[in-house]
């Protein structure tokens, strides 16, 4: 259902992982090989999200870690319908 409001795969993926664990830290190459993507794509959409507040990063070294950014005005609503998208989708399997 996501796939109909969030057309990029890469950035809906990224986007169900930090809004279903909101405590959630990783790096670049950690989280592609979590969702088996491309890391250059991975850090295209990581540096759009944290550039309209949905995520904040820290260095560490030589590293930049992207966390969720709690305090997102639409944080809530966006978890929300991420985690209401998921569960239509796991009924739809068992139903279906």
């Amino acid at each position: 259902m996501l796939d109909v409001f969030i057309t990029s795969r890469v950035r809906r993926k990224i986007i169900v992982i930090y809004a279903k664990y909101p405590d959630f830290k990783t790096h670049v190459r950690g989280l592609a090989k979590l969702i088996k993507e491309d890391a250059g794509n991975i850090q295209r959409e990581l540096k759009r999200l944290e550039k309209v507040g949905f995520l904040i990063s820290e260095r560490q070294g030589n590293t930049k870690v992207y966390s969720t950014n709690k305090q997102f005005p639409i944080f809530r609503e966006l978890q929300s319908i991420v985690l209401k998208s998921q569960r239509s989708a796991q009924q739809k399997r068992v139903t279906g």
